[in-house]
């Protein structure tokens, strides 16, 4: 039965659209824009120091202060003031001073730039059978198989005992050597087929190659591996025993590359999660005006091991950061207050997720999968098998994010991380909620995570960028 002057339903029904179909041209050629800028960030921050390095290079260049200088100096801040703070020169934290009192909470976007890859052990050099070797011990969940027989670049630091630091980066100029891990030729892999792809190639089977001429002295033991001494010690004045205190990384070397004859997206080491980080970054720098709440975007460390250690998520820092921006924001400091200021913080956990990917569609339930190109992806849970080590954010508060994202027509999509039972995956969400504070994932989707080289389409890129500048400056009403 009809009722008399009902209005007519809006659309009951949702689709998701590919990104494209609905981008404006404005939206379009600013996509571009910010996919150039990203692609240049992350060709030269391929470490987590690199990355740190990066951004305060921006950051002070924007206007922003060292938070410490402030601290040290007894500077009082207003709202507008743009400060940052680092952690050991590897976790980040800057901010926007908002009108409302600190108190009142932030608008938090908080992203990782280290990403899984191949240290070098402490005493990492040794030779056998004609070849200078460098040992090595891997970081984060990797393939293992994956790893072997391409070209990788070594990045890091040697810190001297007087505190000099000697930045290393070798193979990334056309003209540096790179190293290399062997893997064995099919006509004697036999018994290697017989394996899992997990067994294949086991953690101390992939020590790279570092050379192979001896150093031509007749009585030289280990003459191998003192050529490449000779060889480091020309180039950057370190010895063995510097070895003990550095921190090397192998990753794949080259730049990131466009994808597809229609360039629509971006093949790059290091996406997870460089990708959702400097999309926080970058909405931070162009963030007008004074914001109704303090603005703040977090690039940490060491969360693909457990967020850990002292520049991880699990440590004080970020709290400690909160403390002495209450101190010098407010009338007074007190641990209620900070609690307060926690506890009333929004945040957005920038970190990535799984596309669909039709070469592999049994591991998806497609339905609740993000797809490439349709914008941000919004995850309300991770975690895996019943949920474990999820925040999984309210239903309240995905109501705001969607108000957001909509108002501001950010493009953005939903999507889990996999079917029910077969797996998932964690972020820094959960450190975050235990303040009380609401928070919800939202980043960018990948093909081939944790793989040498990762592949975003570069419309998901630049809504993740548009996303959070939307959170960044966006009010609560």
């Amino acid at each position: 039965m009809k009722t008399k002057n009902a209005k007519k339903p809006a659309n009951l029904a949702h689709t998701g659209k590919n990104g494209y179909e609905r981008i404006s041209p404005a939206d379009l050629k600013h996509s571009g824009e910010i996919n150039k800028l990203y692609m240049d960030f992350i060709t030269s921050a391929k470490t987590e120091r690199e990355a740190h390095d990066e951004a305060v290079l921006l950051l002070e260049a924007a206007g922003f202060k060292d938070l410490d200088r402030s601290v040290k100096d007894g500077v009082r801040l207003a709202p507008g003031d743009k400060v940052y703070r680092s952690c050991s020169g590897k976790t980040l934290m800057a901010v926007t001073i908002g009108k409302k009192p600190l108190e009142a909470g932030m608008h938090i976007v908080g992203g990782h730039t280290d990403s899984p890859r191949i240290d070098l052990k402490q005493n990492p050099l040794y030779e056998a059978g004609g070849l200078a070797l460098l040992d090595t011990h891997y970081y984060g969940g990797i393939k293992k198989y994956q790893w072997v027989t391409i070209p990788l670049a070594l990045h890091g630091v040697f810190v001297k005992p007087d505190g000099k630091k000697v930045k290393v980066c070798i193979g990334e100029d056309p003209s540096d050597p790179v190293f290399c891990i062997t893997d064995l030729l099919p006509h004697l892999a036999a018994d290697q087929y017989k394996k899992t792809l997990g067994e294949a190639i086991p953690g101390e089977g992939l020590d790279a190659v570092a050379g192979s001429i001896p150093v031509a002295e007749k009585d030289r033991k280990e003459k191998f591996k003192y050529n490449v001494l000779k060889l480091l010690n020309g180039r950057y004045g370190i010895t063995e025993q510097d070895f003990l205190s550095a921190e090397l990384e192998l990753v794949p070397a080259g730049h990131p590359r466009e994808v597809g004859l229609d360039r629509s997206m971006v093949l790059a080491y290091g996406h997870d999660d460089r990708v959702c980080a400097y999309a926080g970054l970058k909405a931070l720098l162009d963030l007008k005006g004074v914001p109704e709440y303090t603005s703040c975007v977090l690039l940490c460390d060491k969360e693909e091991i457990g967020s850990v250690g002292a520049t991880g998520m699990a440590s004080n820092f970020f709290e400690n950061t909160s403390a002495e921006l209450l101190n010098l924001t407010g009338d007074a400091y007190s641990e209620l207050t900070l609690k307060r200021a926690l506890h009333n913080s929004w945040m957005l956990s920038a970190d990535v997720n799984a596309l669909f990917d039709p070469m592999f569609p049994a591991v998806s339930e497609k339905k609740n999968s993000a797809f490439i190109n349709h914008g941000v992806c919004v995850t309300k849970y991770t975690g895996s098998r019943g949920k474990s080590g999820s925040s999984d954010a309210s239903a309240e508060f995905m109501a705001h994010i969607r108000r957001i994202f909509d108002k501001n027509n950010v493009i953005w999509q939903t999507g889990e991380l996999g079917k029910v039972d077969q797996g998932g995956g964690g972020t820094i969400a959960w450190l975050m909620a235990r303040y009380g504070m609401q928070v919800i994932d939202c980043g960018v989707g990948l093909f081939s995570m944790h793989a040498p080289m990762e592949l975003a389409g570069k419309l998901d890129i630049y809504m993740a960028y548009k996303a959070y500048l939307a959170f960044l400056r966006d009010g609560r009403k």
